[in-house]
């Protein structure tokens, strides 16, 4: 099921742009999109809408305004090119607050945000059912989900890194440390300058090297100790 999203906003570039973002995230569907804000509040409530993204200056009804009109739970995330609303905004209990123009990695935040709300609300379902943890990376222009289990390892090449899957490999424009940090910890490990690993993928280890499937991958010399230790424990 996907989470339905409506956007609100007098300006139709601004709509434009997150309708560019969402078509990166397949977990997520735009429903409908308003320039008015009256029209977007009767729709909101007559519909399921899990999440709206709501301007605050528009004519006729502010985005405030509308907020105060909900008739029902769903969430809203304020996109705004005004700082100064944030306190007002957070006392209304919105879930997120963007300020224009919204770069992807804000946006990519707020998503996150967005979906653990809706796990929380839907928690039988998540009981129901195995939710596999993820992150998204950027490839050719798009925004590449990928679950974490089926990471094998993830190899640095100075400016670039690869993000090995047994089915897939992909290349980003990302630091390696950078990307580790988002890994789990229990899970993943640097072992190398070059390499972080899925620890339970690991085949064998022989010497200073670590098989994992068909690939070889060797241990640096100044993270030798504490990965034996960490794979053999």
């Amino acid at each position: 099921m996907k989470i339905k999203c409506v956007l609100i906003d007098d300006e139709p570039l601004a709509i434009k742009v997150l309708l560019n973002y969402f078509e990166n995230f397949s977990d997520f569907e735009v429903i409908a999109t308003f320039n008015n804000s009256l029209e977007g509040l009767e729709f909101i409530n007559s519909n399921n809408v899990d999440a709206v993204f709501l301007d605050i200056n528009m004519p006729m009804m502010t985005g405030f305004e509308l907020i105060s009109l909900l008739e029902n739970k769903t969430r809203v995330v304020i996109t705004t090119a005004f700082r100064e609303f944030a306190a007002e905004s957070y006392d209304l209990e919105v879930l997120d607050y963007l300020v224009k123009p919204i770069p992807l990695p804000r946006f990519i935040k707020c998503i996150h945000k967005i979906e653990a709300e809706y796990n929380l609300k839907n928690n039988i379902k998540i009981e129901n059912h195995r939710i596999e943890p993820h992150l998204f990376i950027k490839v050719d222009k798009k925004m590449v989900k990928i679950n974490i289990d089926e990471i094998l390892f993830v190899e640095g090449m100075k400016e670039y890194i690869k993000v090995v899957t047994p089915e897939k490999t992909y290349i980003t424009h990302k630091s390696l440390t950078s990307l580790t940090e988002e890994l789990p910890a229990d899970r993943f490990m640097r072992i190398h300058k070059s390499y972080t690993i899925a620890l339970n993928k690991v085949k064998s280890i022989e010497g200073n090297r670590i098989q994992i499937l068909s690939y070889t991958i060797p241990i640096g010399r100044n993270y030798s100790k504490e990965v034996k230790v960490k794979i053999l424990e």
